[in-house]
This record gives structure tokens, sequence and C-alpha cells, in this order.
């Protein structure tokens, strides 16, 4: 969304929303079923059930499709049952054709395939929808992509290595074992690198766990001993000193962000309900993608085709998202300055990049920024 998948310029808007976002609450401790092993009253988010798949089990969104495995299923066999190579399939999950699967496994689909056979939809039209729908920030009109019709679309987590499912689940703020029913893990959570994985969509802001059975349940609360000693009678003044001169110790907070590229506002900020939770910047293939301000890169993810998605994180809690870039030049944790190259926009009719700034998991209007 960045390690996520499926983010166009639409699903960035969503995407890194949801999830981006939760590199904020890293901190937190490692959690089983939505408990916490460091800090058991801490709060893990709710999550949403995983989207039904449909006749063929297929779950499609306007930006990617995935496949759920039945009992008994090999990487062939749900290609078959879904019309696309073994070998496609296999090579595209990092897997061999005659791979066994666990029953509710997922696997990430190279290409659009038609949501439903009986539906009589042409996946040329299927593709051009999902396309116009990435644009847009709206659903197919056509009503081909069921699934995730009126839901925010999962962020998608290709694993690397030394990664487990612990560090996945911590890294988004979710509970491991809703990862794990999303993605049909085993019993012994076990990941594999480049394996593509749907992020749980929070569902709603999670609760603290308050234990009120142990002793003390309902005993009163013992009146603190300075309520007992009344206030003097005599209040002496204080006299303030003199307020400082604000304007000589004015820092550099007033500082704008470098806008990445040059060129003209194709669509501008609506915000979540409006379907475009950041900018999108007409610039020329090849052009260089350059830092908005000083950082550290936090996550790098492939997006549809072969663009790109790059997540910045900066002072105050600060983030920028760049979507649309090929070719980039740096890696996750690196440090950044401002104006540094990070990548060039992707070919694109018309090409263009998608830029957000986020507060914590909030997108904000960049054009303040700017």
């Amino acid at each position: 969304m960045f390690k996520r998948y499926g983010l166009g310029s639409a699903s960035v808007k969503v995407a890194a929303s949801v999830s981006l976002l939760a590199l904020a609450g890293c901190d937190t401790g490692l959690d089983i079923g939505g408990y916490n092993l460091r800090d058991p009253q801490a709060p893990v988010a709710n999550t949403a059930p995983r989207p039904e798949a449909d006749a063929r089990g297929v779950i499609s969104y306007p930006n990617y499709q995935m496949a759920v495995a039945r009992s008994g299923d090999t990487v062939a066999s749900v290609a078959a049952r879904i019309g696309l190579g073994g070998e496609e399939l296999a090579r595209h999950n990092g897997l061999v054709a005659d791979y066994a699967l666990r029953p509710g496994e997922l696997l990430a689909l190279p290409r659009r395939v038609a949501a439903n056979a009986a539906s009589g939809v042409d996946i040329t039209t299927i593709a051009s929808n999902a396309i116009t729908t990435a644009e847009a920030g709206k659903p197919p009109a056509d009503g081909a992509v069921t699934a995730g019709a009126g839901r925010i679309e999962p962020i998608r987590h290709r694993v690397e290595r030394g990664e487990t499912a612990y560090s996945i689940a911590r890294l988004y703020d979710v509970s491991v074992t809703a990862l794990a029913k999303w993605n049909g893990l085993g019993s012994d959570l076990a990941v594999r690198e480049g394996q593509q994985l749907l992020i749980p969509v929070v569902e709603a802001p999670a609760s603290r766990i308050i234990d009120d059975s142990k002793p003390g349940k309902g005993t009163p609360t013992p009146m603190p001993p300075s309520a007992a000693k009344p206030l003097p009678e005599t209040v002496k003044t204080a006299t303030l000193p003199p307020s400082p001169d604000l304007g000589k110790l004015k820092t550099r907070d007033d500082r704008k962000f470098l806008t990445p590229v040059d060129g003209d506002i194709l669509q501008g900020y609506s915000g979540k309900s409006g379907g475009n939770e950041g900018i999108d910047i007409a610039a020329l293939p090849g052009t260089a993608v350059k830092a908005a301000e000083d950082g550290e890169v936090a996550l790098i993810s492939k997006s549809v085709g072969s663009s790109i998605i790059v997540l910045l994180r900066h002072a105050d809690n600060i983030y920028t998202v760049y979507s649309n870039v090929t070719g980039v030049s740096v890696k996750k944790g690196d440090k950044i300055k401002r104006g540094q190259p990070i990548g060039k926009v992707a070919d694109g009719s018309p090409s263009y990049l998608h830029f957000e700034v986020r507060r914590g998991t909030e997108s904000v209007d960049p054009a303040p920024y700017l």
C-alpha cells in the first residue's frame, strides 16, 4: 500500500489509508487472537471478516484479484478452475504447479479474470472498467467486481525474508489470528518469502480490555489526604515573567514540502469520501520523482502492472506516498534527503505521479504542505 499491492491511483487512496500506515503503531507488543503479549490491556484493532469469493473461488477488487484454494487443490487445479495457466499462476506466487494448497489459502492472480463464469462479461471489459475505477475512485459500472464493492480494498503485503506472521500483524496493527484467517495460514502460522498476503481491513477502533474481576471491584475510592486540608485563606499572586519574543525563536516549522514533480494537477484532493486521498500530478514518463522532505524509506511495494509505490516517513508522524513510480533507486530503511531522486514516473495514458501526505493514518490535503 509499500509492501502493498493493488494500489493504483485509487487504491493508494484507500490503502495507504488502512493501512498505511499502521506503521505509527509499531511500538505495540505482539498479539495472538487479539491479545497483546507485551501489554495485555493494549487495544488491538478489530477487523472485518474476509469477503466471500465467487462460485470459482475468486475474490475481486477494482485493482487486483485473489483466488481461494479448496480442499485437495493444487496451484494447477485452481488455475484450471479460473481459466489461467498452471505455470503462470505458480510462477506469480513463487510456487510450482503441483504445490498442494491448504483449504482457504490465497493465491494472487497475475492478471484479471472474469469475476464469475456465468456473468457473460468480457475480460477486456472488466479490465477496462477496473482501470476506469482506479482513476475515478468508484466501483465498476457493470458490477463485475462484486467482492470489493462498497468495501475498503485491503492492502497486499509481499513477505520478505525474515518476516513472520507475528511481525507482519504487528506492522499493520492487526491481530495475527485475523491475518491467519484472512490468508488461510496453517496452525504453525508459517509464511514464505514472496508470498502475497491480504491485510485484514480494520472495522472499528479497538477497545481496551478491562479486567474488573480482581479483588477490590466495587471498593470506594479513598479520599486523597489533600482533599481534607483546607486551602489557605490568603493566596499570593505570582508575578508572571515577560513573554518571550516568539518571532526571534521561530524555527523552520513553516518550511513547505518540495513538490515531487513539476506538472499540472490532473485530479485534486477530495478525501476518502471523494475518492482521492492525494493529488495526481501530470508528468512525462521517466521524469525524476524527488523526495518532498528529509525522511526514511518506510516501505516499497509493487502496484498494478510494473509501477511501484514508495512510502517515506518524516518527522512529526508525517508520511508521504508516491505511486505510479518505476526505476526505484532507494530501498527500505534508507535515509532520504529533501529533493533526492527516489525513482521515475511510470508509463501511462496519461502518465502522472499520485502523491499523498498523511498525518499518521489519516490523509490530509497536500496543497498546504507544498
